[in-house]
């Protein structure tokens, strides 16, 4: 069986990755406290290496140019030099760190933010859907009542929460529907061949079918169910009448001008 030779080199590059893998996978594991420990130490240490390497740093680095009991003009420029060679890289270093921490501390802020924003926007997305329900629930009060202007004027009000909430536009169509169907239904014995000015609905079926006829233009996977109802007279001039189910309904002297309308009937 042949034997498969790794390089070394190779091995330590997998390794260190590996380690590189693991040590980064420990640190953000840690603790946050933790984290400002180990932040600490590490400028403390850096703190010491950078006074060391500044103090002792020339001798160390060119010892051999400055190794001399007179201390010679040139040796004084070489430890001057590199001192300040250290001291700029050292500035770099704390500016970069600076800019880091300044970019990590915008990026937190930044999120913080539109976490809020994005929690401001869900409190006002629930305050307005139960100032619709609360406007919803009395505007139905009103359509119960037994007081004509009252209906009237809680047929309107549904009217403005169809148009001010998308979502209600199907639940306000129904119970304006069911309103007609309630209050002018078919009767066998109302007699036929009426015309417009002998009969007409009652002023809140009406305003109930003017409402239905002026919906705005959504997409709709519903139909209106006006069927065996007794719309004799009504005006239904320029009514959007798309998807108005009105199956044995009476329609005599019914006035339906306008540019065009379509019924299922």
């Amino acid at each position: 069986m042949r034997k498969v030779v790794v390089p070394q080199l190779l091995l330590w590059t997998v390794q260190s990755d590996g380690w590189a893998d693991t040590a980064q996978a420990k640190l953000l594991g840690m603790k946050p406290k933790a984290k400002r420990i180990l932040t600490w130490c590490g400028g403390i240490g850096g703190a010491v290496v950078f006074s060391a390497a500044l103090i002792w740093g020339p001798w160390l680095f060119e010892g051999k140019h400055v190794r001399d009991d007179t201390l010679a003009p040139s040796a004084g420029i070489i430890v001057t030099g590199f001192r300040t060679m250290l001291v700029a890289l050292g500035a770099g270093a704390v500016a970069a760190l600076g800019l880091h921490y300044t970019h990590k501390s915008h990026k937190q802020t930044e999120a913080l933010f539109e976490h809020t924003r994005e929690k401001d926007r869900e409190q006002a997305e629930l305050t307005r859907e139960g100032q619709v329900t609360e406007r919803y629930v009395e505007a139905i009060k009103l359509v119960a009542s037994g007081n004509l202007t009252e209906r009237l004027g809680g047929i309107y009000a549904l009217e403005r929460i169809m148009r001010d909430s998308e979502k209600d536009h199907a639940t306000v169509v129904e119970v304006l529907a069911a309103f007609v169907r309630q209050h002018s239904p078919w009767r066998p014995d109302a007699g036929t061949g009426a015309t417009e000015l002998e009969v007409r609905p009652a002023d809140d079926v009406q305003a109930a079918l003017t409402v239905l006829g002026r919906r705005p233009e959504r997409e709709e996977a519903f139909r209106i169910d006006l069927r065996r109802t007794d719309l004799r007279g009504a005006d239904l001039v320029r009514a959007r009448l798309q998807r108005m189910v009105m199956n044995k309904a009476h329609l005599e002297g019914v006035n339906l001008a306008g540019p065009t309308w379509r019924i299922q009937i």
